[in-house]
């Protein structure tokens, strides 16, 4: 799963701060550095974005006042060169709370608070009881303005280009603008699996493995290195 992040802060030093950090982080991309809260809310209209980095005492609009103004926010973790605005934090559900200048260890225990809050939210959408609306088997892709429905069994594997994924079927592959970390949401753990930043597959097509690969139909779909373990332990997989 990668974080799409920005960071916002009128501050260059301190954008450059947790660049540095997301650098270091594969499963972390920083999608926008915004001077500006009016910058960071631009963005926002125009991406998705997971998470953000946000400064609390700046011109025009502080960062309290711009995370107010959202409807539906992303997580937001502060930044901030004073304690004293810590309460803030609990009152707008706030993810996490970094005072600056932010070290790595600091800024990492923070990432690894936004996956457990996912996990966490993940855990209570699969939590559904029984006689609750029956479980989802299909996505619906937006293709040429149209939306097209796509079976779950019917897709082989997911492969990421930049803003697109091509999902592959037997009738044809989808070329669609979407994030595959996004989609990678709305696909059911019990039948897909993530085995590289850029794929994913369904573990029923699956016919072969290997360290380095999977095989579907006459495709081998690399196996990244910072899934390996996960994927050849989830997959049985023994050497």
């Amino acid at each position: 799963m990668k974080i799409r992040c920005i960071a916002v802060d009128d501050e260059p030093l301190a954008l450059r701060v947790i660049e540095s950090h997301v650098e270091k982080l594969s499963e972390v991309e920083l999608v926008a550095k915004c001077s500006n809260a009016i910058e960071a809310f631009e963005i926002l209209k125009q991406k998705d974005v997971d998470l953000i980095f946000l400064d609390i005492q700046m011109p025009e609009l502080t960062g309290i006042e711009f995370l107010k103004s959202l409807r539906n926010p992303p997580l937001v973790i502060f930044t901030t060169a004073y304690r004293n605005y810590a309460i803030y934090a609990f009152e707008l559900d706030v993810l996490d709370y970094l005072l600056k200048p932010i070290s790595f260890d600091r800024f990492l225990k923070a990432i690894n608070k936004y996956y457990a809050r996912h996990e966490e939210k993940h855990k209570e959408v699969k939590n559904v009881s029984v006689g609750s609306t029956p479980e989802k088997d299909h996505i619906f892709v937006k293709k040429n303005k149209t939306l097209v429905k796509i079976h779950f069994k019917d897709i082989f594997f997911i492969e990421s280009l930049k803003d697109y994924v091509k999902i592959h079927t037997p009738e044809e592959t989808h070329m669609v603008k979407y994030q595959i970390s996004h989609l990678e949401q709305e696909l059911p753990d019990e039948q897909f699996i993530r085995v590289h930043k850029s794929f994913i597959v369904s573990t029923e097509k699956i016919a072969s493995i290997s360290p380095r690969s999977v095989g579907i139909g006459e495709e081998k779909i690399p196996i990244g290195r910072n899934y390996k373990e996960f994927v050849l332990k989830s997959l049985k997989y023994y050497s």
